[in-house]
């Protein structure tokens, strides 16, 4: 798959996963586990990307005796989600252009 689509796709799948509530690295890479497999690594420079681009923001707050980091969807991520949604219209179409058998022009 290219890398700018996938990198763009899990952009928005972070953003998808902390849409509802806050969360935490760890459970974001635990919701997110049943749809597709992502890395702490990976994980973190989404995070700093997206934090980067205002999407989301970060607070921390004690949890076990330890600093956690919190992170909230902004406006900005959800509209890209809603974009997001838009675009995946057309991506479909495109799909089925290309994954079309019988050769046929309809």
């Amino acid at each position: 798959m290219d890398i700018q689509l996938k990198r763009g796709l899990l952009d928005v799948c972070v953003l998808a996963a902390i849409k509802n509530e806050d969360s935490y690295g760890y459970k974001i890479i635990k919701d997110m586990k049943p749809y597709i497999e992502l890395s702490e690594s990976t994980l973190y420079t989404i995070l700093k990307r997206l934090e980067n681009a205002e999407m989301l923001t970060v607070w921390t707050a004690e949890h076990g005796g330890r600093l956690r980091k919190y992170y909230r969807i902004t406006d900005i991520g959800r509209k890209r989600i809603e974009e997001f949604k838009s675009e995946w219209k057309e991506i479909v179409s495109i799909y089925n252009f290309v994954a079309k058998e019988d050769g046929s022009d309809d």
